[in-house]
């Protein structure tokens, strides 16, 4: 995530589309999920953290929340793909 990020509403599109091309290429889903996410535990680390500014504190609130909008878009990406009809 980049300044730029914030202002460009389809950067999280992007990003999850590119997780999704190597997802097609044959990456492991579970591998690409743990590559994108931030897990909860480090967040909650983060935060209790007493030697970051308030002003930092924010911006790693900002990156989980981005990653987490990456994740759900990626998700979904994949269960499109894993529901769509095969031709044979």
């Amino acid at each position: 995530m980049t300044a730029r990020d914030d202002f460009d509403p389809l950067a999280p599109q992007r990003e999850a589309a590119f997780f999704y091309g190597l997802f097609l290429r044959g990456h492991d889903v579970e591998d690409l999920r743990q590559d994108i996410d931030v897990p909860p535990g480090l967040l909650d680390k983060w935060m209790r953290a007493r030697d970051f500014e308030a002003n930092f504190l924010q911006n790693l609130q900002r990156i989980y929340e981005y990653r987490k909008q990456v994740l759900a878009i990626f998700d979904g990406l994949v269960l499109n793909e894993q529901n769509r009809p095969r031709l044979m």
